[in-house]
């Protein structure tokens, strides 16, 4: 565990030595003493400050993967604009996962607490400790949810995805083309000011533009939204129009935003014209509203095993049998256009 500030090293250790399946073997105020002592604790993970004075994260993860490229390592962020940008860098230098810093916290009892139930399940996971995903709920498989025979031709794209996303997200979104004509609709789960982040870093990219979403906001052909940190962002039918609706619900699948809440809008709103793409990430938000996309004749593409950082969220819905093609990662943007580009063909040639 690297941290340069003493307190927070304490609030860490704390949180950990809870649970009898963890052991902090080591700890280090800096990035250079982390590397230094790393082949004298051999650690199973890092968890990882991203601002540090002397060696800063992203500069010590870089170093790290030089000679451990599959070690996971977890970043540590504070919940501000430029600690969600380093996080992203850290991320794309081959960071494995990131926590936020508590903030907002009445008493040391509650920090500890937010530790235990955001870390170490990531910690768990990330080493291979954890518990296969809970299996398909029943209700999804029951012999009434038949698909349709007729495919519907996809009118929107949505998206979830969360442990391993952005790199996902990006990866996808490089091989777009200028002329994308659908709408996106995605769920990243992130905290607040890191979707505003991600948003930029995807724009960046190339070809479709990439917005926060925001209270009423019209969708447009060839644009991308993303569901802000800390919302639920649904879509709803306006006569010709589709417009965002961010609420603040319970969270669902224990996240907010939920892909689930986005996708079930989806139904609602376009029917079975829909393309789902779910990717990497933990637990199984998503299945749901894939469950009620599959039902209505849309379409449905997972990332595969081998690609995903974590296979939770694509894994259920796979395993539910809800998907029309399981993907490795560098396949799904050509998928997905293949797809929409046959869609806008069959609609033009009409």
């Amino acid at each position: 565990m690297v941290d340069d500030a003493v307190v927070m090293r304490k609030l860490i250790s704390e949180a950990l030595s809870r649970d009898p399946a963890v052991e902090v073997v080591g700890v280090a105020a800096s990035g250079r003493i982390a590397l230094q002592k790393m082949t004298q604790v051999n650690p199973d993970i890092v968890t990882l400050d991203v601002e540090m004075d002397e060696m800063d994260g992203v500069a010590t993860l870089r170093e790290l993967r030089k000679i451990y490229p599959k070690l996971p390592v977890i970043m540590f962020s504070t919940l501000t604009s430029r600690g969600a940008a380093t996080t992203l860098d850290a991320l794309t230098a081959g960071a494995t996962d990131y926590v936020t810093k508590p903030s907002n916290v009445g008493n040391v009892g509650e920090c500890i607490d937010r530790l235990q139930s955001e870390l170490l399940p990531k910690i768990k996971a990330h080493c291979g400790t954890i518990l296969p995903p809970p299996a398909v709920p029943h209700s999804l498989l029951k012999p009434g949810f038949i698909r349709p025979t007729r495919i519907a031709s996809p009118t929107v794209v949505c998206m979830g995805t969360s442990t391993g996303g952005p790199n996902a997200l990006a990866e996808v979104f490089k091989n777009f083309l200028p002329d994308f004509a659908l709408p996106i609709l995605i769920v990243q789960h992130m905290p607040p000011v890191f979707t505003a982040v991600l948003a930029e870093r995807l724009t960046a990219l190339g070809s479709v533009k990439c917005h926060e979403g925001a209270e009423g906001q019209t969708v447009e052909a060839g644009h991308a939204y993303i569901a802000p940190g800390g919302k639920h962002m649904e879509v709803h039918r306006f006569g010709s129009k589709k417009v965002l609706h961010l609420q603040e619900d319970p969270p669902e699948n224990s996240c907010r935003p939920a892909v689930d809440v986005l996708f079930r809008s989806a139904v609602a709103a376009y029917g079975a014209n829909i393309l789902a793409v779910i990717m990497t990430g933990m637990g199984q938000d998503g299945l749901r509203g894939c469950a009620l996309i599959h039902e209505q004749g849309g379409q449905i593409i997972v990332q595969d095993k081998e690609t995903s950082v974590v296979w939770g969220m694509p894994g259920a819905v796979a395993q539910a049998g809800f998907a029309d093609k399981i993907l490795p990662l560098d396949q799904i943007s050509g998928e997905i256009i293949r797809r929409t580009f046959a869609s806008r063909t069959s609609v033009i040639s009409n």
